[in-house]
């Protein structure tokens, strides 16, 4: 089975890629499932019921989240509501949501897939142990389905590469996700996890990590307070694709996506 994975999508710019170029990402890497991190995907910060909705219209399957999840408010009911939009699993256990899912898909005799989410504490959120809350969902996932899937939502390399030695063997793959900007280090661990640290960001890339350049160039020089407002140009698709054996959970191959697209209004 293969897996399509995007990056953060970074507001309206990232939601209009996706409408206009989802469906040929899904033929040209025969993908079977899409995973999507929509916690920037309203605005630039956080989501919204109405943009979740809208990407589950387009084609994607599970949105994961992160440490933004809870910027709009009327998100939290939703959470409740609608499964398939994850929050990170390390959350406070009275958080709304859930941290992991078990998809079916349909079109291969309805094959289950564990998506988990969890967010990493390094320069971000005081959370429970990212390690020590994984482990323990992996142990009953693993009833249910060899095929796992992790978003580490994290700050720092140190920490996602850490979770990916740490879960080498027992998930089929780790895709860090937050920093918007795409690494090269795409792999498959020798125990048979996909790994790569960022999948980059369906977002505008001339711009500081989504936000208009000149806001955040401005920030810098005067230690001000400045709007952040998402730019709108040149927008590109970041993701990964991964193929896995889905009787064993391993994976065989992990290819980054970096693809430009038109993002106009």
């Amino acid at each position: 089975m293969k897996v399509l994975f995007l990056g953060d999508i970074i507001g309206k710019p990232g939601r209009n890629a996706l409408t206009r170029n989802l469906d040929s990402l899904i033929r040209e890497n025969e993908a079977d499932m899409v995973i999507a991190n929509g916690e920037n995907a309203a605005g630039g910060i956080g989501i919204s019921p109405e943009v979740c909705d809208s990407l589950f219209k387009m084609g994607i399957d599970i949105v994961t989240s992160g440490n933004h999840i809870f910027k709009k408010r009327e998100i939290i009911d939703y959470l409740d509501l609608e499964p398939r939009l994850l929050k990170p699993a390390n959350y406070p256990p009275d958080t709304p949501g859930e941290g992991y899912y078990i998809y079916e898909i349909e079109k291969l005799g309805g094959l289950k897939v564990a998506v988990i989410n969890i967010c990493g504490r390094v320069f971000v959120d005081y959370l429970d142990c990212p390690f020590r809350t994984i482990e323990r969902i992996i142990e009953y996932v693993k009833e249910e389905t060899p095929v796992i899937i992790v978003d580490i939502h994290a700050e720092v390399t140190s920490e996602k590469v850490a979770m990916g030695w740490f879960l080498d063997g027992q998930v089929s793959a780790v895709i860090g996700t937050h920093t918007h900007i795409q690494t090269a280090d795409e792999r498959v661990l020798p125990a048979g996890t996909a790994y790569i640290t960022d999948t980059g960001m369906v977002g505008p890339r001339n711009s500081v990590i989504g936000v208009k350049k000149e806001n955040i160039i401005k920030r810098f020089l005067t230690q001000m307070p400045q709007q952040f407002t998402v730019s709108k140009e040149d927008v590109w698709i970041n993701g990964a694709a991964i193929d896995i054996d889905e009787k064993t959970g391993k994976a065989r191959e992990i290819m980054r996506i970096n693809r430009e697209a038109d993002a106009s209004n």
